[in-house]
C-alpha cells in the first residue's frame, strides 16, 4: 500500500515538471479615433439629477376620459387639486407649461384571501386543567374585488421626456359620494412620492 502512495506521488511530480504548452501573451489596444480628442460622449457619464424644483405650472398632455365609475371633469378636479397642494399650478395661456399631466382611470378585478383559523379543544379536569387534544385548521377564502385604478403621468413641458409616474387603486364600491372621496384618496395616493427626494 505504501509503495502505492509512493508511485502515485511520483506520477504526480513528474506530471508537474512536463513543459506547459501555453505562454503568455497580449495584443497591445488599438490607438483611440482622432476624433476621439474632439467630441465628448454624454452617454458615458450619469445624467445630471432632474431639478424637481423647477416646475411650477402644468397643462393637460391630454384630458382624462371619464368612465361610468368618474366623470372626467371629477378626476380633473382631484388631480388639480392635488397638484395644487404640491406647489403646482396650472399654466396661464400664452406661457409654456413646465409640466404636461396625464391621467387614466381603469377597472380591474383583484382577489384577496383571507385565512381564518379554526380550532377545537376537548376535555377539561375538575380543576380546570387542560387535557386531551386541540388544534387549528386555517380556512382560506378567497374574494374578487373590483377595483378603480387610477394613473398618473408626468411629462416634461420642454422636451416632452416621461418624468415620473404612479399609480395607485381604490375599491369600486358606494354611492356617488363615496366613490367621489376615494377618487381623491386615490389620487393622493398616487402623488404621496412627488416630487422624488
Amino acid at each position: 500500500m505504501k509503495q502505492l502512495w509512493v508511485l502515485l506521488l511520483l506520477a504526480t511530480l513528474t506530471a508537474c515538471q512536463s513543459h506547459n504548452p501555453y505562454v503568455a501573451d497580449s495584443t497591445p489596444l488599438p490607438p483611440a479615433p482622432a476624433q476621439a480628442a474632439q467630441q465628448l460622449d454624454r452617454s458615458a457619464y450619469p445624467a445630471a439629477p432632474r431639478d424637481y424644483a423647477s416646475y411650477r405650472t402644468w397643462s393637460w398632455q391630454r384630458l382624462p376620459a371619464g368612465t361610468a365609475w368618474a366623470s372626467s371633469e371629477q378626476v380633473q378636479k382631484a388631480l388639480s387639486n392635488a397638484l395644487d397642494q404640491r406647489g403646482l399650478r396650472p399654466y396661464r395661456a400664452g406661457a409654456a407649461a413646465d409640466l404636461r399631466v396625464s391621467a387614466e382611470l381603469r377597472l380591474e378585478q383583484r382577489i384577496r384571501q383571507v385565512t381564518e383559523s379554526y380550532g377545537s379543544q376537548y376535555g377539561h379536569s375538575r380543576y380546570g386543567d387542560e387535557y386531551g387534544m386541540w388544534g387549528s385548521a386555517p380556512l382560506v377564502r378567497s374574494y374578487t374585488e373590483e377595483v378603480m385604478v387610477v394613473h398618473i403621468e408626468l411629462f416634461d413641458g420642454k422636451n416632452g421626456q416621461p418624468i415620473w409616474s404612479a399609480s395607485a387603486e381604490t375599491l369600486s364600491s358606494g354611492n356617488q359620494s363615496e366613490r367621489a372621496s376615494a377618487l381623491r384618496n386615490a389620487v393622493q395616493q398616487a402623488l404621496a412620492a412627488y416630487p422624488p427626494k
